[in-house]
């Protein structure tokens, strides 16, 4: 299955009131993506792979700050959050021995990338869409993200 089409099924099931919930499946792959109409309820995924073994991702409210915690984040101003395009796994380096792309404390440009975001064996570099200082990682090397999920907090000028 093609990750364009994973990409562009996942924006067709945001944009859309009228689809919370959608599975494709091809050629023994079956993809399931759905909208957490409730905020507060929690819900687990599993994603089938090709050898039919399940597979439990971590839902992302699980990962989340706590809502206090946010809350005095998105008071500070001029702070930007990243987040990830696809569901995968978070990481830092380009490879286990290699040092992190950015550390907090770090400037970063617009275009620099931050991190990778691994789906289904492909490496997705994830670049910072605004320049500033990193002030915040939010996810732990090798964790699972979710779609839309905050990775970093940026401090723009």
């Amino acid at each position: 299955m093609d990750l364009n089409l994973i990409k562009k099924l996942i924006k067709i099931v945001n944009t859309t009131d009228n689809i919370t919930d959608l599975e494709v499946e091809e050629e023994g792959l079956r993809v399931k993506i759905g909208k957490n109409l409730h905020s507060n309820q929690i819900e687990s995924h599993q994603f089938m792979t090709p050898a039919n073994v399940a597979m439990q991702q971590v839902p992302a409210a699980a990962q989340a700050p706590a809502p206090e915690e946010k809350k005095d984040e998105e008071k500070a101003d001029n702070v930007h959050e990243i987040k990830s395009p696809i569901v995968g796994t978070f990481y830092r380096a380009p490879a286990p021995d290699s040092d992190a792309y950015v550390q907090v404390g770090d400037s970063v440009s617009s275009g620099a990338v931050l991190c990778i975001v691994e789906a289904m064996k492909l490496m997705n570099e994830i670049e910072s869409d605004a320049s500033g200082k990193i002030v915040k990682i939010l996810v732990e090397n090798g964790k699972p993200v979710e779609y839309n999920q905050p990775l970093f907090l940026i401090q723009t000028s």
